[in-house]
């Protein structure tokens, strides 16, 4: 992909220490990606070959803290980069009992001004913290992992302002070795087919695995991205039993066709898969 923006995110550290890197970092040389179920919301955390983290989203409540613990340990209390997505509440709701809980180093976000309740206590909490480095997510940044992994973020390529927050989510290809993996957010459909005209020539979009677009809703991951992106498997992050019937029968349908396998934290519950930078394996 040709890069529009000349920024380049810097490295991912281990918060505030070095100490902690070399004592609690566990390098293992392989990209782990856990879709954490968290209910009907979006949470994934991701630890890189040698030991750094990201976590994208948090979930509608404080679920998150446990299942941090779960994969990280009781004593892991640092995470190298947070990022928002879009502000809608089932995908940031947790973050702010993140910020309280654990050491953040940067703090990743699409760029919409704090308008609700949850997402003012989230400022408050960066605010509260001076070395919280502060990222605005623009289309050509890239996030290093460590060990050759890394992120490219794909949109948003303007600021969002003026769009719905599904249509401003973060995008990013994340990428270790000849494996990817798709991260979408809520992106609708209608960005979806933006995405394919801006990367489809450049070979940039087809991803092992794909995370299934606003939990599964029919609104997302299309035909034409699918066969774009054309994934073996796909991940899809949702509630069980929830309101607004997702993942919807139309959208399991259009994977199906794609031949991709379907893992739903619904029915398997936190979903690991874990790279060795040749092939994904689900565990």
């Amino acid at each position: 992909m040709k890069l529009r923006l000349a920024a380049i995110v810097a490295a991912l550290v281990c918060a505030n220490a070095a100490l902690y890197c070399a004592v609690l970092a566990r390098p293992s040389g392989e990209l782990r990606v856990s879709v954490l179920d968290i209910g009907q919301g979006d949470s994934i955390l991701i630890q890189g070959p040698t030991g750094n983290t990201m976590l994208i989203d948090g979930g509608p409540d404080r679920t998150v803290l446990a299942r941090l613990g779960e994969e990280l340990g009781p004593l892991d209390r640092s995470l190298g980069l947070v990022v928002e997505t879009h502000p809608d509440s089932d995908h940031i709701t947790g973050l702010a009992a993140v910020l309280v809980n654990y050491g953040v180093a940067g703090f990743m976000e699409p760029g919409f001004a704090p308008a609700t309740a949850i997402s003012r206590e989230i400022e408050d909490e960066l605010q509260a913290d001076p070395h919280v480095r502060r990222i605005v997510a623009r289309r050509g940044m890239r996030i290093d992992l460590g060990g050759g992994a890394y992120a490219d973020i794909l949109s948003p390529d303007r600021d969002p302002a003026e769009e719905d927050t599904n249509e401003g989510s973060i995008v990013m290809h994340l990428v270790y070795g000849s494996t990817s993996f798709m991260l979408t957010g809520d992106l609708p459909s209608t960005h979806e087919d933006w995405l394919l005209a801006l990367d489809a020539d450049d070979g940039e979009l087809p991803s092992t695995v794909l995370k299934a677009g606003h939990h599964g809703s029919k609104y997302s991951t299309d035909d034409a991205w699918l066969a774009a992106v054309h994934p073996s498997a796909v991940a899809i992050s949702a509630g069980k039993d929830n309101s607004y019937g997702h993942p919807n029968p139309e959208t399991l349908a259009r994977i199906g066709n794609e031949g991709a396998a379907v893992y739903s934290t619904i029915d398997d519950g936190t979903l690991h898969f874990v790279s060795d930078g040749t092939t994904v394996t689900y565990k």
